[in-house]
């Protein structure tokens, strides 16, 4: 599945999936794609592991639950956020921390108050290694943080290998 980049979304400062300036964090790269899908990047460091050379099953959770999470966004900009309610989600295949982690999310329902979504998270040889969903609360986001989301706690940061196009494997959203 190759699908085009229409936008980036923002970074945090010190958030622990996307924060840029977080030296223990995930560095998460979030990009909205043609088709209503959100894709995530993580570079999983060795402090990520569970077992040796795997990743933790809680950064999986954590990294899927943030992408689908995100997802809101590709509906209602950056003014609206998710508030995880219910969250699960199935492994299939461990993760190796050496390489890309790349994830795929989409809203499958959605109403007034709340959004329901789905993702998975696709290893570098394109199988799936984890699927989820969840249940979100939508939420206006001064109600949520305190924090300049309009300035440099909260900006698009463009970087020279940002893509153009994005091939998600057997993600089967």
């Amino acid at each position: 599945m190759r699908l085009r980049v229409i936008r980036k979304q923002p970074n945090s400062r010190m958030c622990l999936v996307c924060g840029v300036e977080n030296r223990f964090g995930l560095g998460g790269r979030f990009y909205e794609l043609e088709g209503d899908l959100l894709a995530a990047f993580f570079q999983p460091q060795a402090e990520h592991q569970g077992y040796p050379g795997r990743l933790h099953g809680g950064i999986a959770a954590t990294v899927l639950d943030e992408t689908i999470g995100r997802a809101v966004m590709l509906r209602h900009a950056d003014s609206v956020w998710g508030v995880t309610v219910d969250f699960s989600m199935q492994l299939r295949r461990p993760i190796p921390i050496d390489d890309e982690i790349r994830v795929v999310a989409r809203i499958t329902k959605e109403d007034k108050r709340f959004f329901t979504g789905t993702g998975e998270i696709v290893l570098a040889d394109g199988q799936v290694a984890v699927a989820g969903s969840g249940r979100y609360l939508k939420m206006e986001i001064d109600k949520i943080a305190d924090f300049d989301h309009q300035g440099e706690d909260w900006r698009v940061c463009q970087l020279a290998d940002d893509p153009e196009w994005l091939e998600l494997g057997e993600a089967t959203l």
